[in-house]
């Protein structure tokens, strides 16, 4: 027998197509009636759009959230929101949007309902990442989780291609690191597996087939179960490296997992062999080992393999090597500071992953 410890998500989610209909009836349940709703400013449209849908429980909006959550954004956010009256905030966005509701929920206790347009997952964890100077730092708060989830297909439907590769990717990585996590338990094993079938089976169909509802409902399912994972369990030096690069070099949030990905998942292969089988199992071609089927993986969904790509310095890579190892992190192999350096070595130039 294996002792575990669950934690459950208390979060209502609502799947399907057309569920935007539903926000304002849903709005209503959770006892609101001035919603003031988020967006970054390219999905403003969307997040109008979203506005007339809830009609008179639209306070206002705010659409200026950034990647990494920067705090001072945050900060005009909470003003807005209380000079308007919100009572409850409407995310309409992916992860940068999500986080800055979190970041306005831990400021003023305001209940936040998603609606997700990319795979990000930041709406099924209780993680709050912020970003302050050049320093990202990140915090597990109950009390940020989104109350409600309303996953509508037919909103990723305008998500481009080459973003839904990247997002697609980056959910993966909940779902691979879950698996090794030091505190996993069998319902996140499952939902892991689960993530890591539909994200790589659904990733190339939505790439050929952009408008293909069926393909985007299954990524968008994948996306589900894997942010799920990383509210329920803990992750290791994937997100690590991914936290630091992103805070230090502001690096694109989604296109850095994708990157770095392969190379921690080859470093942590001899530690974790039982999670690396498990996601061998979803990949063709692994024979030739996990890492580099996914590396292949990415290639073929036409997403970045380098980070000099994302505008990464060569330069940095002994600042992030300093800054990865600087303070504990869990990993089920550990790291020192020239595993590290040889680790972002490869990711910056874009090489196959280490054996």
């Amino acid at each position: 027998m294996k002792a575990f410890v669950h934690r459950g998500q208390v979060t209502k989610v609502v799947f399907g197509r057309g569920t935007r209909g539903s926000v304002h009836d849903e709005v209503a349940l959770l006892g609101c009636e001035r919603m003031v709703v988020l967006s970054t400013p390219g999905q403003a449209r969307q997040a109008a759009e979203t506005g007339d849908l809830l009609g008179a429980a639209t306070a206002g909006y705010f659409a200026e959230a950034a990647m990494h959550t920067p705090v001072e954004v945050t900060e005009k956010a909470v003003a807005y929101a209380r000079s308007v009256r919100a009572d409850g905030v409407l995310t309409v966005g992916g992860g940068s949007t999500i986080g800055l509701g979190k970041a306005i929920t831990a400021r003023t206790g305001l209940p936040q309902l998603a609606l997700p347009t990319t795979y990000a997952g930041s709406e099924a964890t209780p993680i709050l990442g912020e970003t302050e100077g050049a320093r990202k730092t990140t915090r597990r708060l109950p009390e940020v989780l989104p109350r409600t989830v309303v996953y509508d297909v037919d909103l990723t439907l305008t998500l481009p291609p080459a973003a839904a590769a990247v997002s697609g990717v980056n959910a993966l990585a909940h779902a691979v690191e879950a698996l090794y996590a030091q505190d996993h338990d069998p319902i996140a094993n499952l939902m892991a597996g689960e993530a890591v079938d539909a994200l790589i089976r659904s990733l190339p169909a939505v790439i050929r087939r952009p408008d293909d509802p069926e393909a985007r409902a299954g990524a968008l399912y994948g996306a589900w179960l894997a942010g799920s994972c990383l509210g329920s369990v803990g992750m290791a030096l994937h997100h690590k490296v991914c936290h630091v690069l992103g805070g230090t070099f502001n690096l694109p949030h989604a296109e850095t997992h994708t990157v770095v990905l392969p190379h921690v998942l080859a470093f942590n292969s001899a530690a974790a062999p039982d999670a690396v089988e498990r996601v061998g199992r979803a990949l063709p071609g692994s024979e030739g080992g996990t890492a580099a089927a996914l590396y292949d993986f990415v290639g073929e969904l036409g997403a970045p393999r380098a980070l000099r790509d994302l505008g990464m310095p060569e330069a940095g890579i002994e600042q992030a090597a300093d800054l990865i190892v600087q303070n504990t992190y869990w990993n089920p192999r550990p790291v020192d500071r020239s595993s590290a350096r040889a680790l972002l070595t490869r990711a910056w130039a874009g090489e196959r992953p280490a054996a």
